[in-house]
């Protein structure tokens, strides 16, 4: 499947999930706002949404897929035909080993959940008891999330292995259902209750993604059975590399992770809800474009790299690099520009208020500033991955985390909660500069003309798309406060209009042609 396909393919996708999460996030700002109960409910909803991160878009896509393809790719060699059978035997193994660890660890994070909160949040100094306890709560109830997540993750990545990547990237799908399904038909009648029904809703889509992804591995002909647990070479193997791995690619939520913790100790009742609402729409990017990329490129960098042709994986992750600021560089400016208008026409109803809109606004703009940061983390570890060089990330990511912890100890006084998104997008830029440099001493990558050329028409495009944004705001922002209809054609008109100059003015300057996106999108002859 060719880069542009594979990518598209996840990123259809995941944009009907996004969408989804959007109308989810509307809904629920309406019915929270951004107070109490709904900084309760973010916080316990931040740990399972890491676990998602590091498991489901981390560590199997960067461990388990590489040794499920090297395990087919070993059986067929031994005995034609075979290859399949020899790499779901391996997976059998790994859900033997990580299925009771899972039920263990749940377990046990359900037991501590008061002093996990705490540590997160120092007990909400803020907000009181009554915030806290029912941050506890509502911990308790979405932590069983995390086991059955996890569980997707790995039929998913079985799935990908098998180039079947619209089913696992369809099962967030279910997630968004199973909560705007809760809000709209059972929420109670305070804020409280309705965090409640929320709560519940995680676990139960968990539960049916689950059974999502167990259905379509019967159809693709696989099916795991659990046996004695039992340590096999691969299995070792699997579990050293995976824990680095985790922590390498959750370097972002991590950063977040951090932050939100912050805010919850030292910044007003709010100002977790507002970084949560920007970094929602801040997802946005990295959800379509570095998901989708990173997932399609480790396929083709992994046999290239297996095969002693660096010269392919370098080219793969330029066209990779390429791409991905295409795509990211203007959804940068857009909601760096735009923040406002956005985030009113998006949120500002019910109980979430202007006062609201400002401070989620500050937040999206400065986070807005590692967009293609983000985008590139996922683009650049594969390079890593596909060389079994897990260690290297997590370093990278460590340094990242430190540095982030600093500069959010710094900003979050003078700047708020805008000082802490602020501190996360440079740490983002930070990590991938040092991952690029890092690839590049070693030889294994390096920008070739083309991208270079490229990279600075992108940049002028997005800059024109930016100066047409800036003169629409002030039209269009009166209309994002009004009735249903005037807002979804103002966000419309401010959306289309952003992406047709950026797309005109990226023709004119040359940024990408139309043949090279056919060409991108053109599934590739088998000889290739």
């Amino acid at each position: 499947m060719g880069l542009l396909r594979a990518t598209s393919t996840i990123g259809g996708l995941t944009l009907v999930s996004r969408i989804l999460g959007m109308a989810r996030d509307m809904l629920v700002a309406r019915y929270l706002g951004a107070g109490l109960a709904s900084d309760a409910f973010l916080i316990a909803w931040r740990l399972p949404n890491l676990f998602r991160a590091l498991f489901a878009e981390g560590a199997f896509a960067a461990v388990f897929v590489p040794m499920f393809n090297r395990s087919m790719a070993q059986g067929d060699k031994e005995s034609a035909g075979s290859g399949r059978a020899v790499a779901v035997a391996f997976a059998g193994q790994v859900l033997s080993i990580l299925f009771p660890v899972l039920l263990l660890f749940t377990a046990l994070m359900m037991l501590l959940a008061a002093p996990v909160v705490w540590a997160m949040t120092g007990g909400f100094p803020d907000g009181g008891p009554e915030k806290f306890d029912l941050a506890v709560t509502l911990t308790r109830i979405t932590f069983p999330y995390l086991a059955l997540i996890s569980l997707v993750s790995l039929l998913g990545g079985i799935l990908n292995s098998l180039d079947r990547f619209w089913v696992n990237a369809a099962a967030p799908v279910l997630l968004n259902i199973c909560m705007i399904v809760a809000i709209l038909f059972f929420r109670g009648d305070t804020p409280v209750e309705t965090a409640h029904t929320q709560a519940i809703a995680v676990t139960v889509s968990g539960l049916l993604q689950l059974l999502w992804l167990i259905w379509a591995c019967r159809r693709a002909g696989v099916v795991l059975r659990l046996s004695r647990p039992r340590l096999s070479p691969q299995v070792r193997r699997m579990l050293a590399l995976i824990g680095p791995a985790a922590l390498g690619a959750g370097a972002i939520q991590f950063n977040l992770l951090v932050s939100t913790s912050l805010a919850a100790r030292f910044l007003p009742q709010g100002a977790v809800s507002y970084l949560y609402y920007a970094d929602r729409l801040n997802q946005l990017p990295l959800g379509l474009i570095g998901i989708g990329v990173g997932t399609a490129i480790l396929p083709a960098l992994s046999r290239q790299i297996g095969g002693g042709d660096e010269a392919a994986a370098s080219h793969t992750q330029n066209r990779a690099m390429e791409l991905s600021l295409f795509l990211a560089l203007p959804a940068a400016v857009a909601l760096c520009v735009s923040a406002t208008p956005l985030i009113r026409g998006l949120l500002q109803h019910g109980a979430f208020t202007a006062a609201d809109t400002a401070g989620a606004a500050g937040a999206l703009a400065a986070f807005a500033v590692g967009v293609p940061a983000y985008v590139l983390i996922k683009v650049l570890t594969p390079g890593f991955y596909a060389r079994q060089d897990t260690r290297t990330p997590v370093r990278v990511a460590v340094f990242s985390m430190l540095f982030n912890l600093v500069g959010n100890l710094t900003l979050i006084w003078p700047l708020g909660h805008v000082g802490v998104a602020i501190s996360t997008a440079i740490a983002a830029w930070v990590n991938v500069l040092i991952l690029y440099w890092l690839l590049h001493r070693r030889g294994q990558m390096r920008m070739d003309a083309r991208f270079r050329a490229k990279a600075v028409r992108i940049v002028l495009a997005s800059a024109v798309m930016g100066g047409a944004l800036h003169l629409l705001n002030p039209l269009l922002d009166p209309y994002m406060a009004r009735s249903v209809a005037e807002r979804t054609i103002a966000l419309a008109l401010l959306c289309g209009i952003g992406g047709m100059v950026y797309g005109a003015a990226a023709l004119a300057l040359r940024a990408y042609a139309i043949s090279e996106l056919r060409a991108a999108f053109r599934r590739p002859s088998k000889a290739s």
